[in-house]
């Protein structure tokens, strides 16, 4: 088995650790720079600048959630979820978006009075200044989040790093209108307030929507479905992969199942020893558990009728777009039957069904061997 440097358990548990860490230096980081802008914006009678104070408290909570829901998620399997808790890493994602259209409803309406009844604001240049390194801080704070978020695969960190960054912009802009006032003495605080507002709703829509689809179940990620084949494919006696599905039961815990194509005289006890070999190699690899691994037979000497279907059913995948592929392929010249599978795209042309696409596929290679009687699967594209 792996040792503890590729022991997948034990980067599971590095994983959640650092993204405690990450979070903890955002909650510091938001809190101060919460501090700061309110402040600054109780002096100058800043709306703009008062609702980047509320939104960096927002951010603060979404850093604590974040906390909760690694911990959360790190428990052990049991018997009422036998698959874990990793999905609550992304419940907690969507608390964090409902946190953060809470806040940007709160700083329209707020927004909306100080338009309908405006106040002056006021500025000096330590409080710009002071607003101009928070700016910088928040750059440096969204950046280190999202890195540390696709190193770790953690939604919720690149969430709240997109959020940062976003926030940097918006911290900039009330720079920007302060300029504009103290040059001019047009107040556009309010309607800066609004539009930060807007932009923040619609950060919360946004996270909202990812953290829903990772829930609804999403395709693959193609890198991973190609390191996993090839990892079953390295297994002496495993002549190719297909089949793979992926499920997706929390950041970085992944249950699959898959085929392999074997020669047709493999003995049972071989095949025992490729799907373990199999499970292993692919949970120390990739840190994917392998819940079942199907078998393909495969003709060890290809007589003229196989070789004949093989090239038949090659040209009919061909000169349909969606048709993507066929595998496990076995004929038997003898008793003149076949089987094989044809994967179907979800793309099929307008006015059809996928099932029509492979339906017509099947009885074209009927049709061409009308002494052979042929067993079809239709398989969809669920990864690359």
């Amino acid at each position: 088995m792996a040792d503890s440097t590729t022991n997948p358990l034990a980067a599971s548990a590095g994983r959640d650790a650092a993204v405690v860490r990450t979070s903890v230096v955002g909650i510091v980081a938001n809190v101060l720079l919460a501090g700061f802008k309110a402040v600054i914006g109780t002096a100058t009678g800043s709306i703009a600048i008062t609702l980047d104070a509320v939104n960096n408290l927002s951010d603060a909570g979404s850093s604590v959630i974040t906390i909760v829901g690694t911990r959360l998620a790190g428990r052990e399997p049991d018997r009422t979820h036998p698959f874990g808790y990793g999905r609550i890493e992304y419940l907690t994602t969507i608390i964090i978006s409902v946190i953060v259209m809470f806040a940007g409803a709160e700083s329209l309406r707020e927004s909306v009075a100080r338009i309908v009844s405006p106040e002056v604001a006021s500025y000096d240049t330590l409080s710009l200044a002071i607003v101009a390194v928070a700016v910088a801080a928040k750059v440096a704070l969204g950046r280190y989040f999202i890195a540390q978020g696709k190193k770790l695969g953690s939604s919720s960190l690149v969430a709240s790093g997109t959020d940062a960054s976003m926030d940097s912009v918006i911290s900039a802009s009330t720079l920007v209108a302060a300029l504009i006032y103290m040059a001019t003495g047009l107040g556009v605080e309010a309607w800066l307030g609004a539009v930060i507002a807007v932009v923040i709703i619609k950060s919360g829509i946004d996270i909202l929507r990812e953290a829903l689809s990772k829930i609804l179940g999403e395709r693959s990620e193609a890198e991973l479905a190609h390191a996993v084949k090839k990892t079953v494919c390295s297994v002496p006696g495993v002549l190719g992969a297909y089949d793979l599905v992926l499920n997706d039961y929390g950041p970085d815990r992944y249950l699959a199942s898959v085929h392999i194509e074997v020669a047709e005289d493999t003995t049972a006890r071989e095949i025992d020893r490729m799907t373990r070999e199999v499970t292993e190699r692919v949970y120390c690899e990739q840190g994917v558990a392998l819940t079942a691994v199907g078998v393909y037979s495969a003709n060890d000497e290809a007589g003229p009728d196989t070789r004949a279907i093989g090239e038949a059913l090659a040209e009919i995948v061909a000169s349909d777009p969606a048709l993507l592929q066929y595998h496990g392929l076995y004929v038997d010249e003898g008793q003149h039957t076949a089987r094989f599978d044809l994967v179907v795209s979800f793309d099929v042309p307008a006015g059809t069904t996928r099932r029509e696409v492979w339906r017509r596929a099947v009885d074209e290679v009927g049709r061409r061997f009308p002494a052979y009687t042929f067993t079809s699967t239709m398989d969809s594209d669920l990864s690359d």
